[in-house]
């Protein structure tokens, strides 16, 4: 199928290019850019790509449904909230990977992205992709999850769905490589700053705590609020989302294995590697997330370590698990990846 894309230049649009033009049900991809006004050769827009002339087309919503079956959004935050409604109203797909329409609240988006939200009405009609758990068939407007969401909440779903533990004792500690701040320079991401270096950042700002907060509601209608902070660390890819939680009297480590087994069990990309604890480096170059759990009994406390890689199971990688969920395609086609080495 013919596919478009617009939003090339940035790290989770380059890797979602890379993964498309595998693609065995994918014959064409078409590349476009709000910001041009003309056609230009992707090795010029992006040189990484220096022996691909495909050409990168000026962004036309006409264009874009007129030429293609689906399209792909790798924009930043406050693109696609201007731009979602004449795929909305035509029913055209779209999988979407920033934050725009991640969120089902007006007020909620403005107050975490400090930009003006989508129309009320187009946050209602997208699904949340969170592919592990909901799939993406028959949907039309899919919001892709952002990379701490993903998890975190992969990480914390089993407990909260099955109602394990004190909601209020939620602590997460999140770490990302720079890779996550996305390609714009900043003095946090300068090599001399960020090498050798841990940096605490928006701490409980992070614009991924209230798609994090929605969906565990969805699951259990008593969660209220997390505790979320995040670091950056000297690594250019991977995140490592580090929960702590209080069990309810009567749990013990055997039901928290075996509700993770039953939870992950049958889910191609998630794998539960109980008390051994997983690293970054073993999922890197994979749309894997790798979780261990580890639990106390002394002070009845849960450490889950959630490992994925940012840029593929926290973007990319999902947007293509998303898109063979709407398309009916096998769930793993083109996704079955390993990790990078060494």
């Amino acid at each position: 199928m013919q596919v478009g894309l617009v939003g090339i230049t940035g790290y989770a649009g380059m890797v979602l290019y890379q993964l498309l033009r595998q693609h065995s049900e994918v014959s064409g991809i078409n590349l476009y850019d709000h910001k041009l006004t003309r056609n230009q050769p992707l090795n010029e827009v992006v040189p990484s790509f220096f022996t691909d002339q495909t050409p990168v087309q000026p962004y036309s919503d006409q264009a874009v449904m007129a030429d293609n079956q689906m399209v792909f959004f790798a924009t930043s935050a406050g693109v696609t909230s201007k731009l979602s409604q004449p795929y909305l109203d035509a029913k055209f797909p779209v999988i979407d990977l920033s934050g725009d329409l991640r969120l089902n609240d007006v007020d909620e988006y403005q107050r975490w992205y400090h930009k003006d939200s989508a129309p009320a009405s187009d946050l209602q009609q997208a699904h949340y992709g969170l592919a592990d758990f909901e799939s993406a068939e028959d949907k039309t407007y899919v919001a892709n999850p952002g990379c701490y969401a993903t998890a975190t909440l992969l990480g914390l779903a089993p407990l909260v769905q099955q109602d394990l533990i004190d909601l209020d004792s939620i602590i997460v500690d999140a770490k990302s490589g720079t890779s996550g701040a996305g390609k714009h320079p900043a003095a946090s991401t300068h090599f001399t700053q960020a090498n050798d270096n841990l940096q605490i950042y928006k701490p409980n700002q992070h614009q991924h705590i209230p798609e994090i907060v929605m969906t565990l509601k969805s699951w259990n209608k008593q969660v209220k609020a997390i505790q979320f902070m995040t670091t950056l660390i000297p690594i250019t890819r991977g995140i490592m989302s580090t929960i702590y939680v209080k069990v309810k009297p009567g749990i013990d480590g055997a039901m928290i294995d075996q509700v993770y087994q039953d939870t992950y069990g049958h889910k191609p990309f998630v794998n539960y590697t109980g008390t051994q604890l997983p690293d970054i480096k073993q999922v890197v170059g994979t749309n894997n997330c790798n979780i261990g759990v580890v639990y106390n009994p002394v002070t009845q406390t849960v450490m889950v370590d959630s490992v994925i890689d940012n840029l593929l199971k926290g973007a990319a990688g999902q947007a293509v698990q998303n898109f063979n969920q709407m398309f009916k395609f096998e769930e793993t086609s083109e996704l079955e990846l390993t990790p990078f080495l060494p």
